[in-house]
């Protein structure tokens, strides 16, 4: 049987290249950066039911998935935002560790350096933009899928957490990170821990 070569992940160059055609779409188009639509991908990812290309994908060209102007060229764009989509699901079908596309910031005028927290919540804010438009994750009721919400959810200011207000308490008992390297090891982490619920793994073949 002949299987098709999987699609290589994207090198540095193909990221940089995904971040200019991500900011070069015309107004009245709001992309997410590139941090909120890895945390974008990880949302639709780990939805219960698989969600069709057709339905995500005009939300990494808008926030609000608002159409492109027509006659945009956007093949190369659909290209590079669907390979990372399939490196994303191959890792976490295979409870994988993922490099979730994270970026340094720089410190403030006074030079304070941003916390971990701060760091990674491009990355939870477009996980949570995800749940926004496909909410099936947040309706399933598995006490199992709590604490790893609430640790990706703590990244946000209190005041933003209408959303969640079920996990609230729950989230007021959680420490902060301390170092970046702990804040995305949680981004992962809480991933593979949310997938085991949406998206358990198929029990092994048991041989005759």
């Amino acid at each position: 049987m002949v299987t098709e070569p999987r699609p290589r992940p994207l090198s540095d160059a193909e990221r940089e290249r995904l971040e200019a055609l991500l900011d070069a779409l015309p107004p009245p188009l709001e992309p997410f950066d590139l941090s909120a639509l890895d945390g974008f991908l990880v949302g639709v990812l780990l939805q219960p039911r698989a969600v069709p290309a057709e339905r995500w994908l005009r939300f990494a060209l808008d926030a609000d998935g608002r159409a492109p102007p027509p006659g945009l060229p956007l093949g190369s764009l659909h290209a590079l935002v669907q390979r990372r989509h399939a490196e994303l699901e191959r890792a976490i079908a295979a409870r994988q560790w993922f490099d979730p596309w994270v970026f340094e910031l720089e410190a403030d005028e006074q030079g304070v350096e941003p916390l971990p927290s701060q760091v990674v919540l491009p990355w939870a804010a477009g996980f949570s933009a995800a749940l926004d438009v496909f909410p099936a994750l947040l309706q399933i009721d598995e006490p199992a899928l709590r604490e790893p919400l609430a640790v990706l959810y703590a990244h946000f200011d209190p005041d933003d957490l209408e959303d969640v207000d079920d996990l609230r308490e729950l989230i007021d008992e959680i420490a902060p990170p301390e170092t970046v390297a702990e804040a995305v090891e949680n981004l992962v982490r809480c991933t593979l821990l949310l997938a085991d619920v949406s998206r358990p793994r198929a029990p092994p073949l048991k041989r005759r």
